[in-house]
């Protein structure tokens, strides 16, 4: 079977949100040999974040509103970073030696980006473009997922927002989330959103002025298909309730 760089679901959804997911898939094209790693560490982090493709497909049916998925694992090409960024290839991730990306000349790294990364980018801005179009102006939602501890330290957030200056949407949803006293809301914890750095959000929302939410979930609760269903429902209470405020129905 064929490679997909990107998947769409319900690319004719009819509220004004258009979710991505830019690192929603582990699964390294076999031409790569699996970058010299074994099976067990495309299931780890380093992979793809856990939990974030399920949450991404729950929230698209829940909203009848598009969502794209990178189809390739951030090892091969991180879709959220800068190709010319090293990161967007790591030669080591948290740890791990990825000897398929050791010492990249131009050619290989280019051929990454033409394959990969500018398909699944591609796809975003024609799904944003038909909107804009019509004359409507989505918020975009960018799915991600974040490990429990990172370099021995601990992360208290179950779901955070990340943003940098342009916040008036996360502002408005921060308080909607931290209405429930049991979970633990993050505000830029364990990340901003920094368009130094980060890729999707900036070329798809701020490039076009459009309203946007980067969230995380932590991993640990979102690893099977409970906890994706329990999250997603926890911040699709939210979002109505955001959807009612900027009348994005």
């Amino acid at each position: 079977m064929a490679h997909l760089p990107f998947t769409i679901l319900n690319p004719q959804g009819r509220t004004d949100i258009v979710i991505t997911c830019d690192h929603a898939s582990n699964v390294v094209p076999a031409d790569y040999g699996n970058l010299g790693l074994g099976p067990e560490d495309l299931l780890r982090h380093i992979a793809w974040d856990i939990g974030a493709a399920g949450i991404a497909r729950r929230l698209s049916r829940q909203f009848d509103c598009p969502a794209i998925l990178c189809g390739t694992s951030r090892l091969v090409i991180d879709c959220n970073r800068h190709p010319n960024d090293p990161a967007a290839m790591p030669e080591v991730s948290d740890g791990t030696v990825v000897t398929g990306n050791q010492n990249l000349n131009d050619s290989a790294r280019r051929a990454r980006v033409d394959r990969f990364f500018t398909p699944y980018h591609d796809a975003i801005e024609d799904v944003i473009g038909e909107r804009l179009a019509a004359g409507k102006r989505p918020l975009i939602l960018s799915v991600h997922s974040m490990t429990p501890a990172m370099n021995g330290a601990f992360r208290p957030w179950e779901i955070s927002l990340s943003s940098n200056e342009e916040r008036s949407t996360a502002d408005q949803m921060l308080p909607l989330l931290r209405q429930r006293s049991d979970i633990t809301v993050g505000d830029n914890q364990p990340y901003n959103m920094d368009p130094a750095e980060d890729y999707s959000t900036p070329a798809h929302a701020l490039a076009h002025r459009l309203p946007y939410l980067q969230v995380e979930f932590r991993q640990d609760r979102v690893a099977d298909d409970a906890g994706v269903r329990h999250w997603s429902d926890i911040f699709a209470a939210a979002l109505v309730e955001l959807q009612q405020q900027r009348d994005l129905t």
